[in-house]
């Protein structure tokens, strides 16, 4: 092989003065870094000192992110150096390694770099795995990310749930205030304790205070109208008659999953029914309905009913006995009271809703004969504060998004709303669900006076308390305030983000955690987040609240409909297993409840299990592939 030729003198030169520019460049950016830890002394000064390296390096990310860095990180990257892709745990570090080469390409040598008080490539990385350990507890080596599942009502009766899912890998426990008493959450605790000590592994527990939720007032409830409906093919033919339990009306009885219908009869009547006998009555529609009586119990019986009827209370149920004669008395008795189903409001585009600031109950909207709206739909809301905060032409959302408006009005009787985004044939709003008001400023209390009562419960038995809806860094304050307050203990602190004020305010909320004691982490709550910032830019907030609290060495939770589909039905869906494996950025993921949750839980153990091996924030980690092994050329 031939030597090289030396490169000609004014391709050297040419190459200099391109690693100079370059070097000037960095130098600038490296500047406005030291320039914003400079100017904000004042702002971190209130940082604990074990916090002080991870202030500084927050303030260098955002200002490095002040830049648009992509034509600098494109040259970078084609000579071979750090392109700063991956410098959001050692910012510093990362733009001095990069000075130090084009410093030595250049042949000159540069004083002054480095700084005590920022973090290294190895002290970053150290800091973040560090306050992890406090936060969520030691990981493991197969799988560093932790998992947390949400616990459903029944884990307070049900203490194999819970030795199952800690036998699983569930590393914290997460229970939500909004649901359930101080009683099921004792419970709860106590069976997971008892979990440990069976399993042999430790587990926290993590208490989410409700915060003050925004969420529809209740709906006038529908008509107390019992649907009988025999099952049909696509050509209307009867596949399966309708399978009818009348019972005993004095009972408590819970109607069987498998009824079709169910009615509360008089239990002496109930009595004479036998196999075989006939039950007729006239439905609301006047039409003549017949049951068949097919099976005998001790407080009901089952019926079943080839045609469709619909049964209100006080219909008349005659008994015909299968040897029935005329001259037989025909014995009668009326249907009891049914329980009226939940209400709701169907709104599609363009229809005009009133959102009130009482809890009176919601109605759809009346019409007149020609069946124009003579009054539009009205419903209330759980903070009648809002009304005074939002503007004429603000968005507002309900249902995690599923309906979608636009102020027109606001006065003493409340928003008026126009429906912009409803799917064709409209959307069902029904009570307790979410509002979401993304442009506006709304004056909430970080802790409403229901979280400072359940505050008591979760310092004295919690590990991690999580601040719902935390916006500003005065909500940090007041939390922090009401638990030195309280005063018998400081569990860690996790701030949930999932307004567009608490995605924007996120580094000054970091920041006023720092000058806590407790430890501190960040929940992504994709659900409410997703909705005030839009769904089409959830893929790119999620990714900045990621390098924010990176730079801060702030654990995240990744939350909000992990194989949710999984959890509640049992078959997951292609893109949440996907969406699961991106979990691997986080430093926890949590599973919300769900029939299919230990399943759920097995499956995401395994998911992070494998993408550790691949996967370590944002850095691939390049283990040997099986591909490339088995690989074998045929030239």
């Amino acid at each position: 092989m031939k030597n090289a030729k030396p490169s000609h003198p004014f391709q050297a030169d040419s190459k200099t003065k391109e690693y100079s520019a370059l070097a000037r460049k960095v130098e600038s950016i490296r500047k406005s870094l030291i320039d914003l830890e400079t100017s904000s002394l004042i702002a971190i000064s209130g940082v604990i000192p074990e916090q002080r390296e991870s202030a500084h390096n927050l303030l260098h990310y955002i200002a490095l992110r002040r830049h648009d860095l992509r034509p600098l990180q494109s040259r970078l990257s084609q000579l071979g150096l750090s392109s700063f892709g991956r410098s959001e745990a050692h910012v510093l570090a990362s733009i001095d390694a990069v000075l130090a080469v084009l410093d030595r390409l250049c042949g000159v040598e540069r004083a002054g770099l480095g700084a005590d008080t920022t973090p290294s490539f190895m002290s970053g990385p150290r800091l973040l795995r560090h306050h992890t350990e406090v936060l969520l507890g030691p990981g493991s080596l197969e799988r560093q990310v932790r998992i947390m599942v949400t616990m459903p009502s029944e884990a307070a009766s049900n203490y194999s749930l819970i030795r199952d899912l800690l036998a699983q890998g569930m590393d914290c426990m997460r229970i939500n205030c909004a649901h359930d008493d101080k009683d099921a959450w004792q419970n709860m605790i106590q069976h997971l304790r008892q979990a440990e000590r069976e399993v042999g592994r430790t587990c926290r527990v993590h208490m989410d205070l409700a915060g003050p939720k925004l969420r529809t007032g209740p709906v006038e409830p529908g008509p107390a109208v019992v649907h009988i409906h025999p099952k049909r093919d696509a050509y209307g033919r009867m596949i399966a008659p309708a399978k009818v339990w009348l019972f005993d009306e004095t009972s408590n009885l819970v109607p069987p999953l498998t009824a079709d219908a169910s009615l509360p009869v008089c239990p002496n009547w109930l009595k004479r029914l036998s196999i075989g006998d006939s039950i007729q009555f006239l439905d609301t529609a006047g039409r003549s309905r017949h049951l068949e009586v097919i099976k005998i119990n001790k407080h009901a019986v089952w019926a079943q009913s080839a045609n469709s009827a619909f049964v209100v209370p006080g219909t008349i149920l005659q008994h015909l006995p299968l040897k029935h004669k005329l001259s037989s008395r025909v014995h009668e008795t009326t249907v009891g009271n049914t329980p009226r189903p939940e209400g709701y409001i169907l709104l599609q585009c363009d229809d005009i809703l009133l959102l009130t600031p009482t809890l009176q109950l919601g109605v759809p909207a009346k019409l007149d004969k020609t069946g124009r709206v003579r009054y539009p739909a009205k419903i209330g809301c759980t903070l009648p504060e809002i009304v005074q905060d939002a503007r004429i032409g603000d968005a507002i959302w309900f249902d995690d998004g599923k309906i979608g408006g636009v102020v027109e009005q606001n006065d003493a009787a409340g928003l008026l709303v126009r429906i912009l985004h409803a799917t064709p044939g409209g959307v069902k709003l029904r009570g307790d669900k979410g509002i979401n008001l993304p442009d506006s400023q709304l004056r909430l209390p970080a802790l409403t006076e229901q979280d400072r009562t359940d505050l008591q419960f979760v310092v004295e038995h919690a590990d991690l308390v999580a601040m719902s809806f935390t916006s500003s860094a005065q909500d940090v304050i007041d939390l922090i305030k009401e638990i030195d307050r309280i005063g018998k203990r400081h569990p860690g602190i996790i701030l949930k983000i999932e307004t567009r004020s608490g995605f924007e305010n996120l580094p000054d909320i970091l920041l006023e955690a720092m000058r806590s004691s407790a430890a501190c982490g960040v929940m992504i709550a994709r659900g409410d987040l997703a909705v005030e910032c839009g769904y089409q830019r959830l893929a790119e907030v999620q990714e900045e609240i990621l390098w924010i609290c990176e730079a801060a060495h702030v654990p995240v939770i990744w939350a909000t409909q992990v194989l949710e589909n999984l959890a509640k039905n049992g078959i997951p869906s292609r893109a949440e297993i996907s969406d699961a494996a991106l979990g691997n950025r986080a430093e926890c993921v949590m599973l919300n409840k769900g029939e299919h949750i230990l399943q759920a839980l097995e499956t995401l153990n395994g998911i992070l299990c494998r993408m550790q091996n691949h996967q370590n924030k944002k850095n691939s980690m390049m283990r040997k592939l099986k591909l490339a092994q088995s690989f074998h050329s045929h030239s």
